[in-house]
Order: structure tokens, then sequence, then C-alpha cells
């Protein structure tokens, strides 16, 4: 009997860690859907910094699904909260990495010289026609598409705080539960 009522306190105990695991996961894979909509379903091809603001969700997704299964079968609230605060500072990384992108498309800055420089290295003229037709360079700095003024990029700056915001909560609900189960009592 104590070991139901045990179990029962964990998973309650575990109830915010769960959410915020299933919150960022949710919230990943939507907007995993939502770049490959834009870029299969709407044709804006990616920029190399949209593909690059890409892989913080890659990774984030999978740690939080993987983060939901531990807290659920009683993974240690070390690794939770050490998980937690990775997927934290990977969305906040992404949101400096948007804000940067978002920068450049309002030319606050300049951009990457592979998005946002010149075109060059073409051949010689005799050639420069077919190599034209070959080359497809995305502009980093031009806005492929906005939304109340807001780019993609934009957008995204938005999305990395909150779902980093919601991994810091997790991080903390997980470190709060490890510190109640060092403080309880064996026996």
């Amino acid at each position: 009997m104590n070991d139901i009522l045990g179990t029962t306190r964990t998973l309650v105990r575990d109830e915010p860690v769960m959410a915020a695991a299933v919150t960022i996961a949710a919230v990943g894979l939507a907007t995993i859907a939502g770049f490959l909509f834009f870029e299969y379903g709407m044709g804006l091809r990616p920029c190399p910094l949209c593909l690059e603001q890409r892989y913080a969700f890659y990774a984030s997704v999978p740690l939080a699904a993987m983060l939901c299964l531990g807290a659920g079968n009683g993974a240690s609230g070390k690794i939770i909260t050490i998980g937690f605060a990775a997927i934290a500072l990977m969305m906040l990384w992404n949101a400096g990495l948007g804000a940067y992108h978002a920068g450049v498309e309002w030319k606050f800055w300049p951009g990457p010289q592979e998005c946002s420089g010149p075109v060059d290295s073409l051949g010689s003229a005799g050639s420069m026609l077919s190599q034209l037709q070959r080359v497809t360079v995305v502009r980093c700095d031009e806005a492929a598409w906005r939304l109340f003024g807001i780019s993609l990029p934009g957008w995204n700056v938005l999305v990395s705080l909150g779902l980093s915001a919601v991994a810091a909560y997790g991080a903390r609900a997980a470190y709060a539960r490890r510190s109640d189960a060092e403080r309880m009592p064996i026996g």
C-alpha cells in the first residue's frame, strides 16, 4: 500500500516536469511542421541561416520526449534538470540566431557572405549564362514572408524564447523534485 501511495505521490510531483516536456515536444514538432510546410508547401526555400535555426528544434524535440519518458518512469531529478537546462540553452542560442537573422533582413547589420553578399565566382563571360541558370542563391537579407510585419526568423525568436522559458520552468520543477526527494526520510 505504501508503495502505491509513494508512486502516486511521485507521479503527481512529476506533473509539471511532464507538462513542460510535452509542451516542448509538441510546440517543437509544430514548428518543424511549420517550416517544412513553408519550404515544401509554399515553395519558400530556406537560406543557410534558416537551416541553421532548425538544429535546435531537431535536438530539443527528441530530448523533450526522452525527458517526458524519464519523468514518467522515475529518472533521476539531476538528469531531468540537466536535460531541461540543455533545451533552455539551445533555445536561447536559437533565439539569438533568429534575432541576428531578423536584423540581417532589416539591414541592421551585414549577414554571412554566402547568402547576403554579392554573387561572384561565375567563371568566364562565355559560360556566365549557363552558370546563372544553375545558381540558386537564397538570400538571408530578404524576408521571404511576413505576418504582422514579423518575418519567419522573428517568429522563430518568439517561439524559441517561449520554449526556453518552458524548459527553464521544467528544470526548476525537476530540481525542486530532486530537492524534495533528498529531504524525504527513507523507510
